[in-house]
Order: C-alpha cells, then sequence, then structure tokens
C-alpha cells in the first residue's frame, strides 16, 4: 500500500465511508458487544495515527537514505504500480523540491519505461511537464516549441550532414540503454538509412512533441504525434521527420544487437517528401 493510499483508507474511515459492520443483536443487547466494537474502532483509529507517524515521520526522517533519493524511489514505485493520481503529482513536486532536476527526472521515468511499459511511463510524462513547467522566455520559435515538451530540445545535431533542414539532438540517457532525443524544424528530414546488423538491432522511436512521418523505402508513411510509437526493424531502408508545417521531436532508442552499424543513404527526393501534405 503506498503511503497516499494508507492514508486515503483512514481519511474514508473516518469520514464514515466505510462504516462498521454491527451484527444484529437480539433485543436484549449487551453492553460488552458495543463495547466491543468501541475497542475496535479505537484500534483502527490507532492503526491509522501509526501509520502516518511511521510514513511521514520515521521513515521520511530516516537519514539511511538521503531525501533526494527517497523522492526518486517514491515516485518510481508509484509508477511501477501505475499510480497516476493526484498522489504521484504529489511526490513528483517534492522531488523537484529536494533537488531532482527536470533532466534527471526525463532520465528516471525513460528508464522506468523498458520495466513498467510505455503507457504507464507517458502519462507519468505528461504529469512531470506539469509539475517542472520551467517554461523558457520565448526569443524564437525553438523556444516556443521548448515549452510544448518535456525533453530538452537540446544543441544542433553533429550528424547535420545526414539532415536537409535544421535538427537538434539531446542525450536523455547515455547509460544501460541510450536514449535521446532528436528535434527537427519543420519540413526538416533525415536522408534514407539503413540500420544493419547481423542479429537484433533496429532502432525504437516514440513521439514526443509536434508531427512528423516515418517512412519505409516502398510502403506508406507512418503519421507520428505524441504518444506514438516506431518499432523499425534492422536492416530496412527509411527516414524520419518533422511535416513540412510543424516542429516534430522523438526519442531515439538504439535496440542491442551483433555487428550494428548505420549507412546513411541519399535524400528524401523533395517531391516525394512535398507530397506528404
Amino acid at each position: 500500500m503506498t503511503v497516499t493510499a494508507a492514508k486515503a483508507t483512514c481519511s474514508s474511515f473516518l469520514r464514515s465511508e466505510r462504516p462498521v459492520r454491527i451484527t444484529k443483536m437480539p433485543r436484549k443487547r449487551s453492553t460488552s458487544a458495543y463495547s466491543g466494537h468501541l475497542d475496535m474502532i479505537h484500534s483502527r483509529i490507532k492503526d491509522c495515527v501509526l501509520i502516518d507517524d511511521i510514513l511521514f515521520g520515521e521513515n521520511w526522517n530516516n537519514q539511511d537514505i538521503d531525501l533526494k533519493t527517497r523522492c526518486i524511489i517514491t515516485v518510481v514505485a508509484l509508477i511501477s504500480r501505475g499510480v497516476t493520481d493526484s498522489s504521484l503529482k504529489y511526490h513528483l513536486t517534492n522531488a523537484k523540491n529536494h533537488g531532482v532536476t527536470q533532466k534527471e527526472m526525463a532520465a528516471i521515468i525513460t528508464h522506468i519505461s523498458f520495466y513498467s511499459g510505455w503507457p504507464l511511463s507517458w502519462a507519468a510524462f505528461n504529469m512531470a511537464k506539469e509539475v517542472y513547467d520551467e517554461a523558457v522566455p520565448e526569443l524564437t520559435e525553438k523556444d516556443k516549441f521548448q515549452n510544448t515538451i518535456f525533453f530538452p530540445v537540446g544543441e544542433p545535431n553533429p550528424y547535420g550532414q545526414f539532415f536537409d533542414g535544421q535538427s537538434y539532438l539531446a542525450p536523455v540517457s547515455t547509460e544501460q540503454v541510450p536514449v535521446f532525443n532528436v528535434t527537427f524544424e519543420p519540413g526538416c528530414r533525415n536522408h534514407y538509412h539503413i540500420h544493419h546488423a547481423k542479429s537484433g538491432g533496429g532502432q525504437m522511436l516514440i513521439c514526443v512533441g509536434g508531427r512528423g512521418y516515418y517512412q519505409e523505402e516502398g510502403k506508406e508513411p507512418v503519421e507520428m504525434t505524441p504518444g506514438k510509437v516506431v518499432n523499425i526493424p534492422a536492416n530496412v531502408k527509411h527516414w524520419h521527420g518533422a511535416a513540412p508545417d510543424s516542429w516534430f521531436a522523438h526519442l531515439a532508442i538504439e535496440v542491442d544487437g551483433e555487428e550494428t552499424s548505420t549507412e546513411w543513404l541519399e535524400p528524401v527526393p523533395e517531391e516525394e517528401y512535398r507530397a506528404l501534405g
């Protein structure tokens, strides 16, 4: 039971939303019967007080784990259990107040996703965006787009020679499973390319903002909007990028494999791209 759930149970009981069920007694009621029920009520109230004292007092003030780490553990536990209500928002705020930065929280929730699943993490991302809400001054179109997504836009992409238009790259996680946020200005797209692998390999894309496309050679394009996941098989020729009239950002996750490499090919023909609409 989570801290919030425990408190809710106690609060519910004290408000008599879950009344104690009293068994019907003979017409002649004994004092001892009522006394027994009162004892049980007093016991449950005492349990609620103890839960509050232990969880919010002794446990959170225990110095064996620092508060920042304790906040992270709590957020991870709630997301992993699928708790995305006001209790998660409270603990995200608590984490922020105890030094967990937006960049760290983005990496934490991304890391959880590989174990708890993307649907749970996606709800957490949206709530974390509300909590952190660290808007930057909207001096440029890039700033405006940054304020619509949780992940950092980053700096100009060092692989820009393989893109038509301006793109940006920001590392989200560089340990265990490398995750990068790639942002495209309107009309920007990368060249056709192939993620080669002898076995395994490939790439996963998760749209986190704006609108864009993914297309395998010879197949219909796939529109990508926030929450859309695309699994790219190894050894398949493809491209991805922004719609002509929209910024676009996706997480890029490399799938581990044997003898992996990326081969960059020709640009996407302008007429082919403009036909997407």
